[in-house]
């Protein structure tokens, strides 16, 4: 896909960690102190605060973690413009939005069913990347959250310009009308008030608060109307409200509310902050049978020429970084190369482990993602210092190019030899590559153990019921 069908994130290294690294640890910090509440149902909808993390960054995460466990084929963002004014709501049309921790695809045909139902609603870049001085952030802060607690999903990105009650209505209908029997969340960016004291703040948002709890936009669409509280993202707000209604949601709980001054300590003027979920007691939809045809789909294998190209590219990577050179940027004209692919990179010096980084969602064309984590393996592997001159001398190099991760029902499926395995429990996650296992002569159990040791987990959790297990397999060479 194109460089520019792709939205790349506008506010990493601002409102947020721009390494992935950081980024993850600080999301893990934040869901690890949010609380995950009791409810019969399942969330449909949540609204969530959009300002630098370490401002609601843990606010956000009070409703992020009521997603623990959940999957959906589609999260529909909806987001107010703070950069660039336009009529309607803009449904972005390009192909995907990235952020630090990989990229996220566009449900282009969602989007494109959203954005030909009514003219207000309409599929452009305005709001997204088209006409803005800056990136707008709004909707940009969301997308961390959910790859952190939800994994892989499509996107459908919303932004509107202008937040008439005409407009909230009509893309509220439009909604109903485009995700009626889908696996989909919607998700309202927002903060609340701006610029008031902490007390006057208080006072202004608990009216937000109220007409949220209580379901009910129209009141939220006159408080707005009236002065009596503020929301940069209302019409997000109102909108999320009046879909969900329609698609079965029968309950909101507020996760959580603070103010900045929680965070600076200054008390005189703050931003308040809320997040919420709605609640559904209606079974998920089926998701898309095609979903799951496309995953299983057999990739074609890489030829011994595209084994010795990739080989060669972790060498002279792996070189031009320790010389200072320009770093290879040749594009390849093996089409196999060109596809989105998981790849690990190991190094190893007289048969020991001197370094292994790996990506596993395919974000990235496989050629740049063993590029990539050829310079993580060799200078970035926090269990060892960054490769000498000296040490590149005598390092042995092996790629490990990953399938895509199928989820493990009934631990009799995983078969030492043939499966990776990562398992994720309680924003946990550890992987381990199918070669491991063989060469530690570990049976079935014991690499499960293993798995939940790397991942931080005590070695028995495979067996919790919230624990999520995947395997996959791997060309290594």
């Amino acid at each position: 896909m194109a460089d520019e069908n792709i939205r790349k994130a506008a506010v990493a290294g601002a409102f947020y960690p721009d390494n992935p690294a950081v980024l993850s640890k600080m999301l893990a910090e934040f869901f690890s102190s949010a609380e995950k509440r009791s409810f019969v149902g399942r969330p449909i909808a949540l609204i969530a605060p959009h300002a630098g993390y370490a401002y609601s960054g843990k606010t956000a995460a009070d409703g992020y973690k009521q997603l623990l466990g959940e999957k959906y084929d589609t999260v529909v963002v909806i987001a107010p413009s703070h950069t660039v004014f336009f009529q309607g709501a803009s449904v972005f049309n390009g192909d995907a939005y990235t952020t630090p921790l990989g990229e996220i695809p566009i449900d282009k045909e969602l989007a494109g069913k959203i954005g030909s139902i009514n003219p207000i609603v309409y599929m452009s870049n305005k709001g997204h990347s088209g006409g803005a001085v800056r990136g707008e952030h709004s909707l940009e802060v969301q997308l961390p959250f959910l790859q952190h607690v939800l994994g892989s999903f499509k996107l459908v990105a919303i932004v509107m310009g202008e937040q008439e009650e005409s407009t909230c209505r009509a893309l509220g209908e439009v909604l109903v009308t485009a995700l009626t029997g889908k696996n989909c969340l919607i998700a309202a960016s927002t903060d609340l008030s701006h610029f008031y004291t902490q007390k006057e703040a208080n006072r202004l948002d608990k009216n937000i608060q109220t007409a949220i709890e209580e379901y009910n936009p129209d009141k939220l669409l006159n408080i707005l109307a009236s002065g009596k509280g503020e929301a940069c993202g209302g019409g997000p707000v109102v909108v999320t409200m009046f879909a969900s209604k329609r698609l079965g949601g029968e309950k909101v709980i507020v996760t959580g509310y603070s103010t900045s001054g929680e965070t600076t300590g200054d008390f005189s003027e703050v931003v308040g902050y809320l997040s919420a979920i709605i609640i559904s007691s209606k079974k998920a939809p089926v998701s898309d049978p095609a979903i799951g045809a496309r995953k299983a789909r057999a990739q074609q294998e890489l030829s011994d020429k595209d084994k010795a190209y990739l080989l060669d590219q972790v060498i002279k990577t792996i070189e031009a970084k320790i010389d200072g050179t320009k770093l290879p940027d040749d594009i390849p004209t093996s089409k196999i190369l060109l596809e989105k692919r998981g790849a690990f990179v190991t190094l190893k010096i007289n048969g020991q482990l001197r370094g292994c980084i790996g990506l596993i969602r395919a974000a990235k064309p496989l050629y740049e993602a063993v590029r990539e984590m050829a310079l993580a393996a060799a200078f970035d592997d926090p269990r060892f210092p960054p490769l000498t001159k000296a040490e590149f001398a005598s390092i042995e190099v092996e790629i490990s190019v990953l399938t895509p991760l199928a989820r493990v029902h009934d631990i009799d499926e995983i078969e030492v030899g043939r499966d990776g395995l990562m398992i994720r429990l309680d924003f946990h996650s550890g992987l381990l590559l199918p070669q491991v296992a063989t060469e530690q002569g570990w049976d079935r159990k014991t690499f499960l153990e293993q798995t939940c040791l790397k991942a931080g987990l005590p070695k028995n959790s495979y067996k919790e019921k919230n624990a999520e297990i995947y395997r996959f397999s791997a060309d290594v060479f």
